[in-house]
């Protein structure tokens, strides 16, 4: 039956009207190419998709130094229905926030210049995708199929074009095969790559709203909790070349997301491994140039997505509203304050302990377990500059042990002390307000 469908079928394509402002496409309508920034990539295909048909992409183009890839799913709504205005900047969380769209984040390690993605769903409404003809992966759940289903795909981040190729269909699972796609939605970050924060929403299923216009005012400081909250409590031996003694007068800010619990001495901050996705924590106060930071991180070893993302902003966050606070950082990138945030850290280990510094050049550099990383990001050292984390997935814990007043740093030419191995910026991924020099762009 399914054969005979796919003889009479024309291979989809990408609808020509219904797409986002950055999009362009080929003559044939099979190649989407997203032009300028990060977003505005939407896009459809041009008719209903059917039960069990692979919808088939080839990554052709990738371009690096932005975070996040393609997005993908389906919708119940007739995208020749849909007008310009229609389509958003992003289908997470714009879209997925709406009745009948179910789309989440390809993680970028399977973002490679010429893998082949094929999604499709099964008559219980289970959305798969295999990479390259590989075991299919259980991708989402509770797609309402009793009528047409359009394919949904966000041209998004470091992926830049993609080629609808021809059709095929799956084999209906087996329980054996099942079993299998269940247990590849869980493996470990370390087998998956890390993704970006916003990536570990989605995997997660817990979107939020992208809130287009902050309203946040001063509030008192928030009462902390009377009890000690462990932190790692299994942590190795503190690694060399953190200093022996650090000074301890930075804390985190009262002012955190709702899903943190702090300890009485506000060092410790912990979150809900099961619940949590509003993790935003601050500094108490601004970070000194030449400054530098030691935090140490702990999680519960537990099979889920997404780590620590770190960014640095001008904005004291005692004018912040904690209820207001985004999930995702990024949606704080539109205030008029000076933010910037960093996405890519590598696999971390509970008890590894990272240090982060600005220098007097607006570089900021970090360390991990005592060895130089090079540099992150660069910043306008020309306000108060405090720094800030999100904390989620596989890390729920994060503990400040001190900072010390560093000795300057000879700069190399290729921006990191001594030119070390991670001087290239193809680890780099993070994004900056438009209250930089570089609005929607990749440094």
């Amino acid at each position: 039956e399914r054969r005979s469908v796919l003889a009479v079928t024309e291979p989809p394509r990408f609808h020509s009207q219904a797409k986002g402002k950055n999009v362009r496409l080929d003559a044939h309508s099979r190649k989407a190419t997203r032009r300028n920034s990060f977003c505005n990539g939407v896009t459809f295909t041009n008719r209903p998709i059917h039960l069990y048909e692979k919808v088939r992409l080839k990554l052709v183009a990738v371009h690096h130094g932005w975070s996040g890839a393609l997005r993908f799913g389906f919708t119940i709504h007739d995208p020749s229905q849909m007008s310009s205005e229609e389509i958003p900047k992003y289908a997470c969380p714009d879209l997925v926030t709406r009745p009948g769209y179910w789309a989440k984040a390809l993680p970028e390690r399977f973002a490679v210049r010429d893998n082949i993605l094929a999604f499709w769903v099964d008559r219980h409404g289970r959305v798969f995708y295999s990479i390259n003809d590989e075991e299919p992966i259980l991708f989402h759940c509770g797609i309402k199929v009793s009528g047409p289903l359009w394919a949904l795909i966000d041209v998004y981040g470091i992926t830049h074009e993609v080629q609808i190729l021809d059709s095929m269909f799956a084999e209906t699972m087996t329980t054996a095969r099942l079993s299998t796609a269940r247990l590849s939605t869980c493996l470990p970050q370390s087998s998956h790559d890390s993704a970006n924060f916003n990536n570990n929403e989605l995997e997660n299923n817990q979107v939020v709203a992208k809130i287009a216009n902050l309203n946040l005012s001063r509030v008192p400081g928030l009462a902390t909790d009377n009890h000690i909250i462990p932190c790692c409590p299994n942590r190795r031996q503190r690694a060399q070349g953190v200093p022996a003694f650090l000074d301890t007068d930075l804390r985190f800010h009262p002012t955190r997301g709702p899903d943190i619990t702090f300890s009485q001495d506000r060092m410790v901050a912990c979150t809900n491994w099961q619940e949590s996705n509003r993790t935003l924590v601050f500094s108490d106060r601004p970070l000194h140039i030449g400054e530098s930071l030691f935090v140490e991180v702990g999680h519960l070893g537990l099979p889920y997505y997404g780590a620590l993302s770190f960014g640095i902003t001008s904005c004291d966050p005692s004018t912040l509203r904690t209820n207001e606070l985004p999930a995702d950082p990024d949606f704080l990138l539109d205030r008029k304050e000076y933010w910037v945030v960093y996405r890519a850290f590598p696999v971390l280990n509970s008890g590894d302990i990272l240090s982060f510094m600005v220098l007097p050049n607006g570089e900021v550099h970090h360390g991990v377990n005592g060895a130089s990383r090079g540099m992150l990001m660069c910043v306008d050292t020309s306000q108060s500059l405090w720094v800030f984390f999100t904390i989620h997935g596989v890390i729920n814990q994060l503990k400040i042990l001190g900072t010390v007043q560093s000795s300057p740093v000879t700069v190399s030419p290729s921006g990191s002390p001594g030119g070390s191995q991670y001087d290239s910026d193809s680890d780099m991924a993070f994004s900056v307000n438009r209250s930089s020099s570089a609005s929607e762009s990749s440094l």
